[in-house]
């Protein structure tokens, strides 16, 4: 297989939950539409109501004679540039008999499906089917203003979890994994209502269109929604929430994944966020905010952008840590904490608790824990 632009790239001390687990995987994409969703006309003045249709990677596991491996053609940061990924997954390989649970992968603004495939395809392996959708208005191509997303973001999360649920091979639990603005979205489907002076924050979109997501009207979660990983959320340090929005979160696992250095969604305020949920939180010193999420930079991100006026290698990689290491370590978290709330695997405790999460006996030998820290609140 190819070597270029791979997605499911290790390291030889990597953590044992990292991919590849025990399953093929298989991958096919299909478009989901809520048929009835309120958006904001092109002009941005009025509202307009009709379809938003997402178009969706599903990973999933796949029997036992599929032979891995196949690409992914995407773009580039800046929305232009045609590229090709490579990874493990077959494409329409046959899917394993059974019922798998599910988890929601949603990226950041911009991003889009494939941000994160190195996790759907890790998360595939160890028994667990995945959607990972292009979310309309926060895409490469398709950037609109900020506070758009602020209001389709948990909307569209909220529609997948129902759709996907439908499908044959999915199981009765589900999670959601968030990253920067995909974190933001999983906060508040979890049940995290936005602040009320949000509707007067200076990115909020017209016509009150925040209300739904606000404290007392959030909708509580979806039944089949048991845990939450939210990576670089995005919104506390811009206050977004307040402690009372948060601490409705007490009753949802969630484990946040963190760059101490993360000057985007500010460090202090994701801590918060993972303290006022009583959850836990995974810090990787001195990281940035692309910590634990975004795919290896592709080689055609190391050139300057005309058009951005940067190398879009600054989009996927960190001036500290080695992206590798890190999505080796977010798959090894991501697998445990999923075990344990979506299948409840106790043995999963091991690979949670502060004591011994990033000891010998967890996987993680002599200085292979350097630069993480792993706190808990419950």
């Amino acid at each position: 297989m190819s070597q270029q632009n791979r997605v499911d790239a290790t390291r030889p001390d990597s953590p044992p939950l990292a991919g590849p687990g025990p399953f093929p995987v298989g991958v096919r994409t299909l478009t989901v539409t809520d048929p009835d969703r309120v958006d904001l006309a092109a002009s941005g003045e009025a509202l307009v109501r009709g379809p938003r249709a997402l178009v969706t990677e599903l990973w999933y596991p796949a029997l036992t004679n599929t032979r891995a491996g196949g690409t992914y053609r995407t773009l580039l940061r800046d929305g232009e540039t045609a590229i090709t990924l490579q990874g493990r997954a077959a494409r329409n390989a046959n899917p394993a008999p059974g019922r798998f649970p599910l988890v929601l992968i949603s990226h950041g603004y911009p991003g889009n499906r494939y941000l994160m495939a190195h996790l759907a395809e890790a998360l595939a392996s160890r028994g667990y089917l995945v959607g990972a959708a292009d979310h309309p208005g926060s895409l490469y191509e398709d950037q609109r203003p900020f506070g758009e997303t602020l209001h389709h973001r948990p909307l569209d999360q909220r529609f997948l979890l129902g759709a996907l649920a439908d499908l044959p091979n999915a199981g009765d639990a589900a999670a959601i994994v968030g990253y920067s603005m995909g974190g933001y979205g999983a906060l508040v489907t979890a049940g995290a209502g936005l602040a009320p002076g949000v509707r007067e924050h200076e990115q909020a979109p017209p016509h009150d269109l925040l209300a739904g997501h606000l404290e007392g009207a959030v909708p509580p979660p979806p039944e089949a929604l048991k845990a939450v990983i939210a990576i670089g959320p995005f919104g506390n340090a811009n206050g977004l929430w307040r402690d009372n929005g948060l601490s409705a979160l007490a009753r949802m696992p969630l484990l946040v994944m963190a760059g101490d250095r993360d000057t985007v969604s500010g460090y202090d305020g994701m801590r918060g966020i993972a303290e006022a949920a009583r959850g836990r939180l995974l810090t990787f010193h001195n990281a940035g905010h692309n910590a634990a999420a975004p795919i290896p930079a592709p080689a055609e991100s190391h050139a300057l952008s005309a058009k951005l006026g940067w190398a879009p290698f600054e989009h996927y990689a960190d001036p500290v840590w080695d992206s590798v290491r890190m999505n080796a370590i977010a798959q090894h978290f991501a697998a445990a904490f999923l075990d344990r709330h979506l299948k409840g695997e106790a043995a999963a405790d091991l690979y949670l608790d502060p004591q011994t999460a990033l000891g010998a006996e967890a996987g993680f030998g002599e200085g292979r824990a350097a630069g993480l820290r792993l706190d808990r609140w419950r």
